[in-house]
């Protein structure tokens, strides 16, 4: 990991900070005017004429357009949206455009915002890459009017670029292809200028549609599922019931009578059954016996560690946030109100579970084939295992369906699993590793479970004058490489994000936390610690709006006034619902919350009710987004959705519990996701913007929950503390 730490170090706090201020006035200059930029990507050093322009831009002869996305794209559209960036200041045909993944280089196509590391998340593919994208397609236009005017004889100046035809008064013509060849070979440009936002055609619109669309339907997208490889043998892993323990011993005899089953070996996560198929695999692990040893592993229930965390809840923590003195303010408050707010372990529970092919050759290479979200991480660590150089190491990064944080974990487990398969036979096989759903959902990397206890206090005039807050919950960052420039004083900030930063005016504010000591691997869900954090704050506005007598959205603006993005999106929201205008039907009732996460604002509005049989239904949800300029605009919408329901799920049944350190669900019947037949009808309004593009596919998880128990206490009285909401009884 000593590599993997020396890539992190080198994306200090305060590098990526000025690069961050940077890169926004150069995207805010940029969204608003032509601009000229010096090449603020990687290029090649030297022209090669092979069609490769930089790279992220290939042309073919035919004339397709090749980008290459540095991000993993799972679903949210990334593939599109850096296609898009490309294709505008490429003035290219949307028709002969194409999308594949970049090998793993983080020299190369490392994630601005994290320094010298590749890889996607914290909703950052769009908005790292807004500039370096446009420039790579401005580049490349450059060049192919060199070529252009080299052949025809003609100043660069008199050619214009439309859909992919370079065209000259004289009436000389060429599609892309054409000059492809010759243009690759010209001397990359030192700067280009890129469009004004008045000229875009592509940028902000969402008429050209998805690139993933048509392959997908035909079923012509390629998954880590649909690789098959000659002799490749299929793997699945009997690991422990408890995390944390290890084999002790175990009996394959049983296993290896089965009829296709070519192997049983020991890895570190536990014991691996290669056979011809995945359900000759699974039988065979099914016919193991194994003992484990416990010494080591974590034993409590949930029902403990919940009992633990009250405990801890109840006593000072580190101090995060310590503006003015609030336990003064609140000895002095007017009303004051407490709650204890719980939060279950979350599983991320993607449609496609975990999964790796390796191929190794033994002290010559390793191939990789995976949906691969950190390729940094990846492949350092299966360059260890194998033994092996980074160039020896080649990553095939796939398409992937879902992931919501799970493909980006610390130990890379999946990869990593594949790989020490591969290595325990010698790499006489290729090697698939297959996760089944009951290993998705029994097999860690979850969300914290957390506890809040929180103080607030009112003033006569109903203004809110002290708020103390305390967090208790695992770190998700300790031990990994991310924790030397993401914890700070024993603080995990994802821990602690969107509690610190308010976009209220609360008088004296106190923020604490406790980091627990548990033994269950815990990961970033999406959205990460505004998962909690929002339920909480937007759930205490509505009670202290309620005790002060006001409105919760006219509560809110009154101390958000230093805050206009927020107001922004939060009075859009109202208006499109019809906020106190008009009345939501079948007896519903409406509730709001506003939320700033990876830098974009997001106000939902929940129409919800509870049915005769005690059952939620959310009928609508009217949602407004400010993520500054919106690259694709129906793809934001897309994504706004999704996460809609994604956090409606989370929020009404789903929670990982534990008996005797063995989680107790399994599968989708009692981890059950959001069905469609809960699933609400959708508005989404994005607030127009000529700011620089930031996150969309995490920021419309926060609010649903809140807005959902806000519209549920308006209509019910009842404050929902613990979730999720299945264990109450709201009739």
């Amino acid at each position: 990991m000593k590599l993997l730490k020396n890539l992190v170090a080198a994306a200090a706090p305060s590098a990526v900070n000025d690069m961050n201020r940077r890169t926004f006035l150069k995207v805010t200059g940029g969204a608003t005017a032509g601009l000229v930029v010096g090449l603020q990507f990687v290029g090649k050093a030297a022209a090669t004429g092979d069609g490769n322009f930089n790279p992220f831009v290939q042309i073919s002869p035919d004339g397709t357009v090749t980008v290459l996305s540095k991000h993993l794209d799972k679903g949210q559209g990334v593939l599109s949206g850096l296609a898009s960036l490309v294709a505008e200041e490429l003035d290219a045909d949307w028709s002969m455009v194409r999308g594949d993944f970049a090998p793993s280089n983080p020299k190369v196509y490392n994630n601005l915002h994290w320094g010298e590391m590749q890889g996607t998340g914290g909703s950052s593919g769009i908005p790292n890459s807004f500039m370096q994208y446009r420039q790579a397609g401005a580049a490349a236009r450059v060049m192919l009017v060199q070529a252009a005017a080299r052949e025809w004889g003609v100043p660069a100046a008199e050619i214009t670029v439309e859909k992919g035809i370079l065209s000259h008064p004289s009436g000389q013509s060429g599609g892309f292809g054409a000059f492809a060849a010759a243009a690759s070979a010209e001397t990359p440009p030192a700067e280009v200028t890129l469009k004004s936002a008045a000229d875009f055609k592509l940028i902000g619109k969402s008429a050209h549609g998805r690139l993933d669309s048509a392959p997908k339907s035909r079923g012509e997208a390629v998954y880590t599922q649909d690789i098959h490889l000659p002799g490749m043998l299929v793997a699945v892993i009997a690991r422990a019931p408890k995390f944390g323990a290890t084999v002790a011993s175990f009996d394959d005899s049983a296993a290896r009578e089965i009829p296709g089953v070519r192997d049983v070996v020991q890895v570190p996560q536990g014991v691996a059954v290669l056979a011809d198929n995945t359900w000759t695999a699974i039988q065979g692990r099914d016919a193991l016996d194994v003992t484990w040893d416990d010494s080591q592993a974590e034993t409590r229930s949930t029902a403990q560690m919940a009992a633990e965390y009250r405990a801890l809840a109840e006593q000072p923590g580190l101090v995060a946030e310590n503006t003015g003195d609030a336990d003064a303010a609140l000895a002095g408050a007017e009303t004051v109100l407490e709650a204890t707010f719980e939060f279950p372990f979350l599983a991320h529970a993607p449609m496609e579970p975990m999964n790796a092919v390796a191929d190794l050759k033994p002290g010559e290479s390793l191939e990789i084939w995976t949906g691969s979200q950190l390729p940094t991480l990846d492949h350092s660590i299966a360059a260890q295992i194998a033994g092996l150089a980074l160039p020896q190491v080649k990553i095939n990064t796939l398409n992937a369906g879902g992931s919501f944080g799970r493909r980006a974990n610390p130990t890379s487990d999946f990869v990593n699993e594949a790989v020490n398969i591969a290595v325990a036979i010698d790499g006489r096989a290729p090697v698939k590793l297959v996760w089944t759903r009951e290993d998705d959902i029994r097999g860690g990397y979850y969300r914290p479970m957390y506890v809040h206890k929180v103080r607030a206090g009112l003033d006569g005039a109903g203004n809110i004058v002290g708020l103390h807050h305390r967090v208790v919950g695992q770190s998700i960052l300790t031990g990994t490489p991310f924790e030397a420039f993401l914890i700070k004083d024993g603080i995990d900030s994802t821990s602690i994000e969107g509690a610190k930063e308010l976009p209220y005016a609360v008088g004296a504010h106190r923020l604490e936390v406790h980091n627990t000591d548990v033994r269950v691997p815990v990961l970033w869900w999406r959205s990460v610690g505004s998962t909690h954090t929002a339920y909480v704050i937007e759930t205490m506005m509505d009670r202290l709006a309620k005790a002060a007598g006001e409105d919760p959205v006219a509560f809110r603006l009154r101390h958000m006034e230093n805050y206009p993005r927020e107001a922004g999106a939060l009075k859009l929201a109202a208006e499109k619902a019809g906020w106190r205008e008009t009345s939501p039907a079948n007896g519903a009732h409406r509730g709001v919350a506003v939320h700033k996460s990876f830098g974009s604002y997001v106000a939902q509005v929940a129409e919800a009710r509870v049915r005769d049989d005690g059952s939620i239904k959310v009928d609508r949800v009217v949602c407004a987004i400010d993520c500054g300029l919106a690259v694709m605009p129906d793809q934001v919408k897309a994504q706004m959705e999704g996460g809609i329901g994604y956090g409606l799920g989370a929020v009404l049944r789903n929670r990982i519990s534990m008996e005797d350190g063995e989680v107790v669900e399994s599968q989708f019947f009692d981890y059950e996701p959001l069905r469609m037949s809960d699933m609400p009808h959708v508005e989404t309004h994005i607030v127009p913007s000529t700011e620089a593009p930031t996150g969309a596919g995490e920021p419309g998880t926060p609010p649903i929950g809140p807005a959902v128990a806000n519209a549920l206490f308006w209509g019910t009285g009842r404050e929902i503390n613990t979730l999720p909401f299945s264990d109450h009884s709201l009739v």
